[in-house]
Order: structure tokens, then sequence, then C-alpha cells
């Protein structure tokens, strides 16, 4: 499914499941961690897709801000010709190459964000939310934050203070700025994730909220007056809107609000928003406290995911650490990537990425085990029944097992990345089902069995080699939203897309009903799922 984006309207229909993504900074070339929330994001919305639910899934850029100003300085454009650069030549197709299936993607830039914007303040202001005041203390423009003294590390000199996220000197401030009521919220933000104790995940997400609210919160200044490449304030055009709050606001302004009503009443609140967990604070304390400030409704969830690691530092271009998808798909391909960070990095904790490791579960766990299964049950269909798939007549304890084995792998899997988000989790129980076919195959010996040329033998090697192939078929289905080309490469080769319809098409509700690849399919040995990999590319 091909990316696509700026859906203003639709049809008023009951409610979406509605997953967001940060929308991401421009102010240079995406890397693996923007990648790596992204096709989290995507999973989860595919396999809610694929459990026929409604599903909106919204990504897009963050474009204003002294950071994007200064960077658009430093290369000779304007701040504009930057952003659509990046956008356009960047971020778009990367989304569109790693087979990201988005119903909308919203730019800060946009008409249909800014003009809401402005209303959703102007709103605030006239409710007495906002009001005028003066700065001064440490800025990040990397991070387009104030920060805390306390938060601050050691520079060079005595008088330098490094932003702890980058690493990088802080700036001082001083101006006229507007200030959100945050101090006025903290006590409703604690009862209400009280009251919702799955709002904020994982857990050491939510401790660090809670500790960070407890200690009392200060008003939020919320324009910057020193320079103008953002959302002007619409009673004081001296101002502009400070960047977070003018992005924060395209969770709504992308669903229909101030614009479409009934697109806003099928889409918000929203399901999810996905983070990374250096701007949890943004989406777990100042964003609820603005919705409730505006009388609109919170959303669901909050999940910070962990950062990627490279040498013991978050994966950063300003850190130097940044590595481009493209640089691992084009050996691994695009949905071994999928597969990979998604596996092997538990989601909401940091990792590390390691070439080694990723080579090594390629080959172990995609090319070996799954993949070889694949290979192996089309080529004794095509040897011993010409590619025609046999009845299962003879079936026993070792059948029911596989039969057993796949309820179970379903039941975990649905729970855990549909619910838990624990996309390790499920994905592992996918694969444990997969080595049991593997395990049964190699038990059952089928090759051995086409040596017995009686009606028993006969029946059990089309028992065997049906129980396998309608394995395979369900795990086409359970792994189509991880894997969408691979599956369907596998639900082509096994018939399925002639008797059973489109892969896309088939339920989470019905995988484990045993028997739904009918006998008859014409089972082909298609190209192999996962080739063996050529030497790692030099530095």
């Amino acid at each position: 499914m091909a990316a696509t984006e700026d859906h203003s309207t639709t049809e008023a229909q009951s409610p979406a499941y509605y997953v967001t993504t940060p929308i991401y900074y421009v102010n240079d070339r995406p890397h693996l961690g923007h990648a790596y929330t992204t096709v989290a994001g995507d999973v989860l919305t595919r396999w809610h897709r694929q459990r026929g639910e409604k599903v909106w899934y919204l990504t897009g850029t963050d474009e204003h801000g002294q950071k994007i100003m200064r960077t658009a300085e430093a290369n000779g454009v304007t701040p504009q010709e930057w952003c659509d650069k990046l956008v356009e030549e960047a971020w778009k197709p990367l989304w569109q190459h790693l087979d990201i299936a988005n119903d909308d993607f919203i730019r800060t830039t946009q008409k249909r964000h800014t003009d809401r914007v402005q209303e959703f303040v102007q709103d605030l202001h006239d409710k007495g939310e906002i009001y005028k005041g003066g700065y001064e203390g440490p800025y990040c423009v990397g991070c387009e934050e104030y920060k805390l003294p306390g938060e601050l590390l050691p520079g060079a000199t005595e008088d330098e203070k490094l932003c702890p996220v980058h690493k990088r000197p802080v700036e001082w401030l001083e101006e006229e700025n507007y200030f959100f009521r945050l101090s006025a919220y903290g006590t409703r933000l604690l009862e209400h994730y009280a009251a919702n104790p799955d709002f904020i995940q994982p857990a050491s997400a939510r401790n660090e909220v809670l500790r960070f609210v407890e200690q009392d919160l200060k008003d939020l200044s919320i324009s910057r007056s020193t320079f103008n490449w953002g959302v002007p304030l619409p009673w004081d055009e001296k101002h502009v809107l400070y960047v977070w709050v003018d992005a924060l606001q395209n969770y709504i302004t992308a669903a229909g609000y101030g614009s479409d009503p009934e697109r806003f009443a099928e889409l918000w609140p929203a399901s999810v928003h996905l983070v990374g967990k250096d701007i949890l604070r943004f989406h777990a304390v100042i964003w609820p406290a603005m919705l409730m400030a505006a009388g609109l409704p919170l959303p669901k969830r909050v999940v910070a995911n962990g950062w990627l690691m490279v040498g013991g530092e978050k994966m950063s271009k300003s850190n130097l650490t940044g590595i481009a998808p493209t640089d691992l798909t084009s050996h691994f391909g695009v949905d071994a990537y999928r597969y990979y960070f998604l596996r092997a990095i538990p989601f909401g904790t940091d990792g590390s990425f390691s070439w080694e490791d990723f080579t090594a579960r390629y080959t172990s766990e995609l090319a070996n085990d799954f993949g070889n299964l694949a290979s192996r049950v089309a080529a004794m269909v095509g040897k011993y029944y010409e590619g025609s798939l046999p009845a299962a007549t003879a079936a026993g304890d070792a059948e029911q097992a596989v039969v057993d084995g796949l309820k179970k792998a379903v039941e975990e899997a649905d729970r855990k990345i549909g619910e838990e988000l624990d996309f390790a989790g499920g994905i592992a129980a996918v694969f444990e089902f997969i080595k049991l076919v593997n395990g049964y195959l190699s038990e059952q010996e089928p090759w051995k069995v086409a040596k017995d040329t009686s009606p028993e033998g006969q029946a059990r090697l089309a028992t065997i080699l049906y129980t396998s192939a309608e394995a395979l078929r369900a795990s086409a289905v359970l792994l189509n939203p991880l894997m969408p080309a691979t599956a369907e490469k596998l639900w082509v080769s096994l018939g399925a897309e002639e008797s059973l319809g489109a892969l896309a098409a088939q339920t989470i509700a019905t995988v484990a009903d045993w028997g739904r690849l009918p006998a008859g399919a014409t089972v082909t040995k298609g190209d192999i799922l996962f080739p063996r990999l050529e030497e790692k590319p030099s530095a």
C-alpha cells in the first residue's frame, strides 16, 4: 500500500483506530531513529486493519522554529524552500521506500494546519489561559526547548552548560513572551494519570512524568519574539508561536479540528500517540494540559519508545551517529529491515543497532526458519503432486499439535502487538509457531513417507504437506503487517490469492480457523523469500 497524504475530508464513519507518529523536524534527512517509530506505527495500524477495523495513520513534518531557520540560512535558501526540498526529496520518498501505509501526511506550514492553530490559541487567549510576561533562561536550539538548570551538563568552561540530549552548549535567552498557565493543571493531570493508568506507557515513562508533575509545574512560554519563522499569534503578530505548541496541534488539525466536525468526531481522541522518550513531557504533560484548557478530550495513550544507540550515544545527525535506513535496506531488503528493529529491540527500551546481530537474525530466523520452510513445502508439493495441494485425510496428534500451536500464536500475537504494543513479543510468538512447523516437518520426514506407495502412506504424505501449507497460509496473514511484500509473495505462491482472495482482506479473527486453504490450490515455488546475503558493504 503506497503512502498517501493530505486527506482533508472523509465520510462520517464510526470511530477509527487513530495512530500518530511524532511529526519529524526537517532540519536534516531522516535516520534509523525516525524510521523506527514510523515502522512501529505502520505495523500497529496494519495489524488493526488486519483485524478488520477502521484505521487512520498520521505522520508528517514539523517545519517551524529557530533551528529550521538557521539551517536554511546556512544553506542559502529560505526556510520554506528548505522544508519543501527535504520533505519531497527525503522524507516522503523514504516512507514510500519502507512501505509505510500512512493515510495522511501533515506539514505544519500547510494552511489547513496554521489557520486552525491560530484559532486554537486565540480561544485559549480569550479564555484567559494565556498572558504576557518575560522569560530569562537556558534554551537548546536543537531540542527547541527551554531547559531547567538542573538538567544541564558541564561544558568546556565554568560558564558553559550543555544540553543533556545533544551535548551542545545551550543559549541564554531573555525576551518578552506570552505564557500558557500550565501550572494550573498539575492537579488535574495527576488525577487523569491516576484514573487512566495506561495513559502513559511504558511504566518507566509514566514514572518519569509523575515525578516531573509532582514537583509543581511552571507556566510555559508559548511565543518567541526574536525571529519570525513560525505561526504568528493572531492578537500580536510581533510574536510567533513556540514551535512545540504549534507542532503538537497537528494531531487535531489533521483530524478535522475546526474544519470538519464529523471527521473530527470519528478520529479524535487519538488511540495512540507514538513518541520518542526525549519528547515525552511535551506529549504527556503540555499537550494534555492544552487540551484540558480547550475543553477537548485527551488522547487515549501516549507510548514512548526508547532510543536507538550507536556507541552508547543516541542516534542523531547532531551526534554524527545518524545512519540512513537505505544503507541497510540495500543490503538486507525492506522487509528484513522492518522485521529486525521491532524483533530485536523491545519497544519502549533503548537498544543498540548491530550489523552482526542483524546478519545473524536474517540468516537464522528469516532465511533458515521461515524462508527455507516455504521453499521446502512448495518444492515437495510440486515434486509429489505437480503443484496441486493435496487434501488431508490422515490427521493425528502431530497435526493437532500444529493446530493448537497456531491458536496459541494468534492469541498471543494479537494481544501483544494489537493491545500491548509489544512488537518483539508478538513477533516471537509467530516465529515460535514457524519453528513448531519446521519441527513437525523434520519429525514427519515427508521425503521418506513418499517412498511408501500404499494408500495409507500416500494419505499420510498428503496430510503432512497440507498441514505445512496451511500453516504457511496462516503465517502469511500474521506476518503481513510486519513484512507485507514477503507475505504477499508467500500468499500468491500458496495459491491463496485465487482461492481465498486478497491477503489484506484476511482477518486475525479467522486466521486460526483450520482448513481455510482448499485442497487443489495451485502451489508454486517462487523466488527465494530471503536470499543469501552478499558480503557486508565496506564503510
